[in-house]
């Protein structure tokens, strides 16, 4: 509250009048909840990840480049072969793009991941390689230039909930399916079978086993998870950007220090992260470049975090 009466105060005294302060609060506000959709599904599926297997995995980015571009095919298809499906298919790109991207994950995994456990700097290094080899096939499939879905009718245009203030369709079906989506996860996490078990590894691995829970098909699935979610963050931000092979990489750096700023393993922490970081590089980037605005942002995490140092919600993990 004292932030946005300075902001109000600030812009106030650079000659803004009332109504256009309102205006651009409302406006930087909706552009901060959409960069907030999209850091928190990408950091969602980087937080189960390393919240539970302890891997850096700074391929995360290119997931979330594998969902776009499964967008992007879908909408050629539709749009090539099949124009009357064009209105109803990003729907079912989502889910595609989580199963494509979800899928890929789960080999990964089993070819690479597997035989790297408690070796942290090998699995950073192992998965940035990961990341150049996932941007180098993009480029030689899909071309080096940037592209774009087709978006439906229905996620075209505006709406005026104030004069002067339009706020984007394709915002709002972004920030909706943000929010559904991370309400699933949750559910599967505290409410299933499934998240029983990865609760349990997380808890305490050995006793897990001892019990019966097949540990390594846990976390086979749960990295796959965290790679599906990253591909539905690509498919979201289908609707409000071009993609390009090293798109995922721009988001890599913000997506960690969501994670880490919040709490590794932390869905509570992460959501307040995502939410605040979103929010404070929004209006920044109103006053300043957009690298000053990330530059501030990036020195107020650090300061925080010398501070609070296991994030804001710290993980009950078992040692």
């Amino acid at each position: 509250m004292t932030a946005k009466i300075t902001l109000i105060l600030l812009l106030a005294g650079l000659g803004y009048s009332w109504e256009e302060i309102k205006g651009i609060a409302i406006m930087q506000g909706f552009a901060g909840l959409n960069l907030f959709a999209i850091f928190l599904l990408m950091a969602l599926g980087l937080s189960v990840i390393f919240g539970q297997m302890k891997v850096i995995n700074m391929a995360h980015g290119e997931f979330m480049t594998m969902g776009a571009y499964t967008t992007v095919l879908l909408s050629w298809l539709c749009e090539t072969h099949a124009p009357g499906l064009l209105t109803w298919y990003f729907p079912v790109a989502m889910v595609a793009a989580f199963f494509v991207a979800g899928a890929v994950g789960f080999l990964t995994e089993w070819a690479i991941i597997r035989h790297l456990y408690k070796r942290p700097l090998d699995t950073l290094l192992a998965t940035w390689g990961l990341s150049m080899i996932f941007q180098e096939a993009f480029r030689q499939i899909a071309g080096a230039r940037e592209t774009s879905a087709t978006m439906p009718e229905w996620l075209m245009g505006s709406f005026q909930p104030f004069e002067g203030v339009d706020i984007p369709i394709n915002g709002v079906f972004l920030l909706s399916a943000c929010l559904v989506l991370t309400g699933l996860v949750v559910a599967n996490l505290y409410y299933t079978r499934t998240g029983l078990r990865v609760r349990a590894t997380v808890l305490n691995r050995d006793m897990a086993g001892a019990v019966g829970i097949n540990t390594t098909m846990t976390d086979r699935m749960t990295f796959a998870l965290g790679c599906g979610i990253a591909g539905v963050a690509g498919c979201a931000f289908t609707t409000v950007g071009s993609i390009s092979p090293s798109a995922g990489g721009l988001y890599i750096v913000d997506t960690f220090m969501v994670v880490v700023f919040g709490g590794a393993g932390s869905i509570v922490g992460t959501i307040l992260a995502a939410f605040g970081i979103a929010q404070a590089q929004s209006v920044l980037e109103f006053f300043l470049s957009g690298v000053l605005a990330k530059v501030f942002v990036l020195g107020a995490v650090v300061v925080i975090l010398m501070i609070r140092p296991q994030g804001l919600i710290a993980s009950k993990i078992r040692k």
